[in-house]
């Protein structure tokens, strides 16, 4: 169970949802692990309310499976779940290059793309390594960050939760490879470049390679270890 990470009264039930949310991404809470509000209240100390609240928050962010009269269970994501996780991606990500096309990179201050670039260059950083949880904490800010682009927080918070899915599927996998260095996309630099100089074509080209990569690194790893469960 998790439990590392010590939780403060203010604002319990975000920090908890937090808490849990990274414990599940980093697949410390692994796919169909089962618990209830209870469990999880008496881990950290705290009442049954703010817990039962971010489990609700966590199942509608398509992490957890809510159990009739059993609790919570963490969701099993297949390999057909991936694909299609990448394919809600592509066709919110078109959209958006569309719109860089238009307007050029108007949308992300200069100060913005200066820290996009910086989260770029960790998340790069991370991924030569094989620091899988430097990674998935860098990666995950920089498509955030890279999401104002959208100028419409509701698309920055389905593309976050698709790529919070995305990584929940490819964790376990990843983790049973004896050397993550250089395995996953690297090219995080290039495609910040490419949009801060308003190369739309170009940044899209990126974008294409690194889904590409995506879907055949998860099939290469799917054949070799299974469906990661």
């Amino acid at each position: 169970m998790p439990g590392s990470t010590p939780v403060r009264r203010s604002s319990l039930r975000q920090q908890i949802a937090d808490a849990l949310r990274d414990e599940v991404l980093t697949g410390r809470l692994a796919a169909g692990r089962h618990f209830t509000v209870k469990e999880i209240a008496d881990l950290y100390g705290v009442s049954a309310t703010p817990v039962r609240e971010a489990l609700v928050d966590l199942a509608a962010q398509g992490l957890l499976d809510v159990e009739h009269h059993r609790g919570f269970q963490v969701r099993r994501f297949t390999h057909d779940d991936y694909r299609g996780l990448v394919e809600a991606r592509v066709l919110v990500t078109e959209g958006i290059f569309r719109r860089l096309a238009a307007h050029g990179p108007l949308l992300l201050s200069e100060e913005g793309m200066a820290s996009v670039r910086r989260r770029a260059e960790a998340a790069a950083s991370a991924a030569r390594a094989g620091a899988l949880d430097v990674l998935i904490g860098c990666d995950l800010r920089f498509w955030r960050e890279l999401a104002v682009l959208t100028a419409n927080e509701h698309v920055c918070d389905f593309l976050d939760r698709l790529r919070v899915q995305s990584w929940v599927f490819a964790v376990p996998l990843l983790r049973r490879e004896p050397d993550l260095a250089g395995v996953c996309w690297t090219e995080h630099v290039a495609l910040a470049d490419a949009i801060r100089d308003g190369d739309a074509l170009g940044a899209q080209r990126i974008l294409d390679a690194y889904n590409e990569h995506s879907l055949s690194l998860m099939r290469q790893l799917v054949d070799r270890h299974g469906d990661g469960h």
